[in-house]
């Protein structure tokens, strides 16, 4: 049964999502199928057609080259897990994000419970973070954090030099706004 389970599961991902086949899902899924997935709208994902949108979805934003290649499965009873990559070039709307032109890959392992011969429930986990940087979403891990700190150490720096020079010179508000200038412009 075991084998049986992991095949239904692969076609659920090569083929249907993978190839994008819709039509595949009638003979792989439950109609009352759900997918806990903590990304999606409400936490889950439900139903046959809800379904065929998703890889419909997918295909949109990966018209060309969108592909899912399971990695490896372990089956024990109705339950199978799969790791898997998904990917392609970014050149459709994705988690709200329009087209860049971007390659991406995701890697994730999801457990999927197969009844029947068909699945009825899938528990999914995912690298959404991974992939928003891969989109250029978000910025490396400390990145910006690193940065601020100097900016404004380079600022305040600034900032008192300019009082010191007023008070030294008896200069005027407008000096110091030539001088803030100036050292924008050697940037």
């Amino acid at each position: 049964m075991s084998v049986v389970n992991k095949a239904v599961v692969r076609r659920l991902y090569e083929e249907a999502f993978g190839q994008g086949k819709p039509e595949v899902l009638d003979e792989v899924l439950n109609p009352d199928f759900v997918c806990y997935d903590p990304n999606a709208e409400g936490g889950e994902v439900r139903g046959l057609e809800t379904t065929k949108g998703e890889v419909e979805y997918f295909q949109n934003a990966f018209p060309e080259d969108f592909f899912w290649r399971v990695k490896d499965q372990l089956a024990e009873g109705d339950k199978v897990t799969t790791r898997y990559t998904i990917g392609g070039t970014h050149q459709g709307e994705f988690f709200g994000i329009p087209a860049s032109g971007r390659r991406v890959e995701i890697r994730g392992i999801n457990i999927d419970r197969v009844e029947g011969g068909k699945v009825v429930e899938e528990w999914a986990s995912y690298d959404l973070l991974g992939a928003m940087h891969q989109l250029g979403t978000i910025s490396d891990p400390g990145q910006e954090e690193a940065r601020a700190p100097a900016e404004e150490r380079e600022v305040e720096g600034l900032i008192d030099k300019a009082k010191g020079r007023i008070n030294e010179t008896g200069g005027t508000k407008d000096n110091v706004q030539d001088e803030w200038a100036e050292s924008q412009e050697r940037r």
